[in-house]
């Protein structure tokens, strides 16, 4: 599937917004993000394997908060930095 991560995330993916990551589920994916860039899903999803709350993750343009949810090949899943001000 194609994974798009907000600028927030580049420098833990070598720079790059979009990736291609196998998985399952959303959790699969993860996963196997974090192999291919060690620290990025501690980014993105905290000690108990909840997305943080500063995440939001986008499965085909529809917001998300379980990870345990099943994509395919064509998904497309966006995690993004939750913006917020004063």
């Amino acid at each position: 599937m194609i994974v798009y991560v907000s600028t927030h995330l580049h420098g833990y993916t070598g720079g790059k917004s979009k990736l291609t990551v196998d998985g399952v589920t959303v959790a699969d994916v993860l996963e196997n993000l974090e192999s291919m860039f060690p620290g990025v899903r501690f980014r993105v999803v905290d000690e108990q394997g909840e997305i943080r709350e500063h995440i939001r993750f986008f499965l085909n343009a529809e917001r998300i908060d379980r990870l345990d949810l099943p994509v395919k090949e064509m998904d497309e899943l966006h995690i993004l930095g939750a913006l917020s001000g004063g």
